[in-house]
């Protein structure tokens, strides 16, 4: 894949993140906190994968995605390191809402999901932006 390839597939994701996000958004207004909790977590997940889309490489599972950019972003403080912690917090959430049963995700939860998927993808936006390639 060649530069112009890596931002068009980044750019690509940041809106499918940015589409997750208004998903969680709409959810959430209508009490739907687990479905919204779930597209909050997705638009943080595509935000982090339209970020690792700049480099020539991919994962498959969301646990590697993760960890590769808690090593390569936030341990070299490039993105905040309390964004990893959120991120962290995020996927904790969606597993134990999406596996754990009678498990249900509260307001408070879904609130902190969503704040984190804003700022997420403001944060991705603002590093594929600003990354010379």
């Amino acid at each position: 894949m060649d530069n112009q390839e890596m931002v068009t597939l980044s750019k690509y994701r940041l809106e499918q993140a940015i589409e997750n996000l208004e998903e969680a958004e709409a959810l959430f207004n209508i009490n739907k906190y687990k479905g919204a909790s779930n597209r909050a977590y997705y638009s943080i997940f595509h935000a982090i994968k339209a970020v690792i889309a700049l480099e020539p490489i991919d994962f498959k599972k969301h646990s590697s995605v993760i960890a590769y950019f808690n090593k390569e972003y936030i341990s070299k403080n490039i993105f905040p390191r309390e964004l990893g912690k959120r991120v962290s917090n995020a996927r904790f959430y969606r597993e134990k809402s999406d596996y754990v049963d009678f498990y249900i995700v509260t307001r408070e939860e879904c609130i902190e999901q969503i704040e984190t998927a804003r700022l997420m993808i403001e944060k991705a936006a603002e590093y594929i932006n600003n990354i010379k390639i």
